[in-house]
């Protein structure tokens, strides 16, 4: 019998990676995962904002960046107003503030489209990982390695992997749009 648990793996790092773009969807409340794709020039490498400072939440709308190298102020500033975050920071010389606006209707919108975009990419990828695995299973059926009852007994559970994990992708997209949608 084929191994898919390779192509069962590939299929939990989507989901992985589905969180992690979620997390970086802003819904209202401050998060500092938003800040995770925002970088600074810090001696010359590109360093995640996250690596060069202390990030806290004091409230639940406002996040506060305090970099361990004050030099690095204007730079996260300027990072931060660059990115497509859509906040503008408050610099006082010692720390940042970002102070995150209540989400309007049409902001919600918007969100809920890009949650859907991501969810879309994931269950590509994960048709992708299916394709991959039935490739794989005719591969393995032409060489002999599979009796033809074997392959198509794997296809089916490829086709099942690929089920559980479209559905998956629809119960997180659900979830964060509720999230979104919550006042």
């Amino acid at each position: 019998m084929a191994d898919l648990k390779q192509f069962e793996r590939k299929m939990e790092k989507t989901l992985e990676v589905l969180a992690s773009d979620f997390g970086a969807v802003r819904a209202g409340r401050a998060n500092a995962q938003v800040l995770d794709r925002i970088t600074v020039e810090y001696y010359g490498t590109p360093t995640p904002i996250g690596q060069v400072g202390t990030i806290s939440s004091p409230d639940p709308r406002t996040l506060v960046i305090q970099p361990w190298d004050g030099s690095l102020l204007k730079t996260i500033e300027k990072a931060i107003q660059v990115s497509d975050l859509g906040i503008n920071p408050q610099n006082d010389g010692r720390v940042i503030r970002l102070v995150f606006p209540q989400l309007t209707e049409e902001r919600r919108k918007e969100l809920t489209k890009q949650v859907k975009k991501y969810g879309e990419d994931a269950k590509v990828a994960i048709r992708n990982v299916r394709r991959d695995a039935v490739d794989f299973v005719k591969k393995a059926q032409k060489k002999g390695e599979l009796t033809e009852d074997d392959q198509k007994k794997a296809e089916k559970d490829i086709q099942d992997l690929t089920d559980k994990y479209i559905k998956k992708v629809d119960e997180m997209c659900g979830k964060k749009d509720k999230e979104l949608m919550e006042i």
